[in-house]
């Protein structure tokens, strides 16, 4: 009786409903149920998951990151926290390793000594717990202070105010203007460089203003040049001189009231500039090589430096190369004022004008081979963080 024992083996092995259609079709069909039945399959619950379940470690650190939020929350920037005698809310004025200098904007209970009160300059340490939870203090944050000692003017960031801005390239937080500066000469400008400054100004969608150093060392037919040259680039710039002390006047009404990051390459006499603004000038004054006739990196920090007649001045290191981080295949476009009539009557919402058919931007204009050279670099920075980081799982990167 071979049909009888196999039906026994399937009762006491109690197979589920899918199985025992399973066993019946392949009784109908000839195979050996005795076998079928010897190896059950076991059915997955519906609700069981493909990931597999977190580690006791992540869960563990995302509480920890849940608490150690809760301890900082975010200030708003309208947010008028409520300070005790040793609390003050300040700006940081510069950072350099793990101190920073804050100057203190809130009037603040002075103590026995006649200390604290606005404009007071404290030498700050971050708290930990900002630190654990990656917030991170940027020149130009508004902060608040802590723990705050007045007589050795020390304390500590407790918190950091949210950010109106920010400039990733120098770091610089809550900056309302750029200004993008060159020079005449020692070093000439080099068009290429120009752009790529440029570009990356633009990126930030913060207003900005092109000015040119050294325009003694020149005659007014390079100037004339320049001047006609950059206002078909979608500029209008501001010719200056330090040495000379012309133009400025122009510029110390366009930098007024405003927090201001000044940018460029190395030795085109950024802390100068800066230095006269300030009318502060027994400060040391950037030097510029005779034999490369580019600057000596004087800047080695950025600083953040009120003006005489208000706001202030971000001193930044000179460098050559901005990162272009922020720029995008599709936002490189924006970035060139000269046609950006022609870029919002494209038909095209992803075109990236490289004569698609019925693309209307044209190559005759100057800075379009700048483009096209942006445009590789930076598609060629993405593919790379695509291969990079996109093909990995979300888990697996921090």
């Amino acid at each position: 009786m071979p049909i009888a024992s196999s039906f026994s083996i399937l009762r006491h092995c109690a197979p589920s409903l899918h199985h025992q259609h399973f066993l019946l079709r392949s009784f109908r069909r000839g195979n050996n149920l005795s076998i079928a039945a010897a190896k059950p399959q076991q059915q997955k619950p519906h609700n069981a998951s493909r990931r597999p379940p977190p580690s006791k470690n992540l869960l563990r650190a995302r509480e920890k990151l849940k608490e150690y939020s809760s301890l900082a929350p975010v200030l708003s920037l309208d947010e008028k926290p409520n300070l005790a005698d040793s609390q003050a809310i300040g700006t940081v004025a510069a950072a350099q390793a793990n101190f920073m200098r804050v100057v203190v904007q809130s009037e603040s209970p002075p103590s026995s000594d006649g200390g604290g009160g606005t404009g007071v300059e404290l030498l700050c340490v971050v708290r930990a717990v900002l630190k654990k939870i990656k917030r991170r203090v940027m020149v130009g944050d508004r902060v608040l202070i802590g723990s705050i000692d007045w007589v050795d003017r020390r304390g500590m960031i407790e918190n950091v105010f949210r950010r109106s801005s920010e400039v990733l390239d120098p770091p610089v937080a809550n900056v309302d203007h750029l200004l993008v500066l060159f020079s005449m000469e020692q070093p000439k400008p080099e068009p290429f460089s120009l752009t790529r400054f440029l570009v990356e100004a633009e990126s930030t969608g913060i207003p900005l203003t092109l000015a040119l150093n050294k325009t003694e060392l020149v005659d007014s037919q390079a100037v004339d040049a320049w001047n006609s040259r950059l206002r078909e680039w979608g500029y209008e710039p501001v010719f200056c001189s330090v040495g000379a002390k012309h133009g400025l006047d122009t510029l110390a009404s366009i930098l007024k009231d405003q927090t201001t990051v000044v940018v460029g390459p190395s030795g085109v006499g950024k802390s100068s500039l800066i230095n006269v603004l300030r009318s502060n000038t027994h400060e040391r004054v950037g030097e510029v090589s005779m034999r490369s006739g580019r600057g000596k990196h004087t800047t080695r920090h950025v600083s953040l430096l009120p003006l005489s007649g208000g706001g202030y001045l971000a001193d930044t290191p000179g460098f050559n190369q901005p990162s272009l981080m922020k720029v995008t295949k599709q936002s490189l476009q924006q970035t060139f004022p000269e046609r950006s009539n022609e870029l919002e009557k494209c038909s095209f919402n992803d075109c990236l004008h490289l004569g698609e058919q019925g693309c209307i931007v044209t190559a005759d204009w100057e800075r379009y081979p700048f483009y096209l050279q942006l445009l590789d670099e930076v598609r060629i920075r993405e593919e790379f963080q695509l291969r990079t980081f996109g093909t990995k799982k979300e888990g697996d990167v921090r």
